[in-house]
């Protein structure tokens, strides 16, 4: 299964997808290490890839910025408890620098192809992790989530992508972007895949201030009869692209035949709390991270991330404050509307982009991105994108589901109508471990 591995990686021979790759008979020492097939083990010999945010004992940690380059000495929480699963560490992942951006292309490194058509963005800020599964290198990877970096390229890459309640995924030891909002994700190719990988790395950490006690549901089959919010005609939005409505649209009906209720509801309050984490205070968070290095080496952080990041530096403790107490009469206002809901049904993204998109105009698609991304950590949901059927087009459809903190595997549950309505089903984990077999995804 090595060998396997290492094989597509050649054989795909994007050097932008790894920052680090793991010595193959390093890996291989780790398999050997497992002994024979242990079904205690829930990812018992399954290859996986990390996003370079996220520490790996002997691997580098750069956040796509060679200047903060360091070794750690110990795993990640997750990725510890991944490996004690049975899991195979292959390599750190390439990202947007900082974890900072939604298009996959803000590295010093080469940024990685898109898995389905190079001409189109990665997505990011887990572009890395997520063309690792759209190629299947791996079976599952890791992301990190604050602003919709755990969904947005499982939507360019035809892929799930699992974006699960703050503190379920302990962040310690990674490298913050926003530490109140930030979550490990997790991409793969099906949900049930996520959602195993999701049940094996969640865990409450105790040296960790931001983790959370969460019960991990197991997942069953989605209820009968659900009533799910989307956005009303009047607040969706597209940006023009016709071809993405018609495939919301599309999946929206998958829904309804499945014998859910759709609403429509007014998405104001939504995008006036997503526009406050780029434009308010959060974004000084992320400046918390590089100010020492903003005073050493300012160049070695990329001019697109000083200009998002740097943005902070005419904010004031107040602007913070006044920014809380804003987001908490959002979410009042908000309240109602998700009370009257089980979930709600969004694009994951509003339309496509090109790497030219990005060269002609660096910031417009990225904030575009976060349309139906940017509002979610903020106000404590959990999602999961999710492929549906092809665009018209040929390219990819996806939407995701949004719920409440610790529905995680209701929204994961409703998603797999997505995967029965296509009629294309992968094999289970337990399926394919029974002959000794990766997961679906590799």
């Amino acid at each position: 299964m090595i060998e396997e591995v290492y094989a597509r990686i050649a054989a795909v021979n994007d050097p932008g997808i790894f920052i680090h790759l793991i010595d193959k008979a390093e890996v291989q020492a780790a398999a050997a290490a497992l002994g024979s097939y242990d079904p205690s083990k829930p990812l018992w010999g399954i290859p996986f890839a990390a996003k370079d945010n996220i520490d790996a004992a002997g691997s580098p940690t750069t956040a796509a910025c060679p200047a903060y380059a360091y070794v750690p000495d110990a795993d990640a929480f997750v990725v510890g408890r991944l490996r004690a699963a049975g899991a195979l560490l292959v390599g750190k992942t390439n990202l947007d620098q900082f974890a900072t951006g939604l298009v996959g292309v803000r590295s010093p490194y080469a940024p990685p192809k898109n898995s389905i058509d190079p001409s189109i963005v990665p997505g990011g800020s887990s572009s890395g992790s997520g063309v690792a599964v759209g190629h299947g290198l791996v079976s599952f990877s890791l992301g990190t989530d604050t602003a919709g970096s755990g969904r947005v390229p499982a939507a360019l890459n035809n892929i799930v992508g699992l974006k699960p309640t703050l503190g379920a995924l302990s962040p310690g030891g990674v490298v913050p972007a926003c530490r109140t909002l930030d979550t490990i994700s997790i991409f793969a190719m099906t949900v049930g895949d996520a959602y195993t990988a999701y049940e094996a790395a969640a865990g409450y950490d105790a040296a960790e201030a931001y983790s959370k006690e969460i019960a991990v549901a197991p997942l069953g089959d989605a209820p009968e009869s659900l009533t799910i919010g989307i956005p009303d005609a009047n607040t969706i939005e597209f940006f023009g692209d016709t071809v993405q409505r018609a495939s919301f649209e599309s999946a929206v009906d998958t829904l309804r035949f499945a014998g859910h209720t759709i609403v429509e509801v007014d998405f104001t309050p939504f995008y006036d709390v997503a526009r406050m984490l780029y434009d308010g205070a959060w974004v000084a968070e992320r400046y918390t991270v590089i100010a020492d290095l903003l005073k050493t080496d300012p160049e070695a952080i990329l001019p697109v991330t000083r200009q998002v990041i740097c943005k902070a530096e005419g904010l004031t403790a107040a602007d913070a404050f006044r920014g809380i107490y804003r987001l908490e009469e959002l979410k009042r206002i908000a309240a109602p509307v998700l009370g009257a809901l089980d979930m709600m049904c969004v694009p994951t993204i509003p339309t496509f982009y090109t790497v030219a998109d990005l060269e002609a105009d660096p910031i417009g698609p990225n904030s575009n991105f976060g349309t139906y991304t940017n509002f979610v950590n903020l106000m404590d949901m959990c999602a999961i994108a999710v492929p549906t059927a092809p665009r018209s087009d040929g390219r990819p459809g996806s939407v995701t589901l949004l719920a409440g903190a610790g529905k995680d595997g209701l929204t994961a549950a409703v998603a797999r109508t997505f995967e029965k309505a296509s009629g294309a089903s992968l094999p289970t984990a337990a399926e394919l471990q029974a002959q000794t077999l990766v997961m679906g995804g590799a």
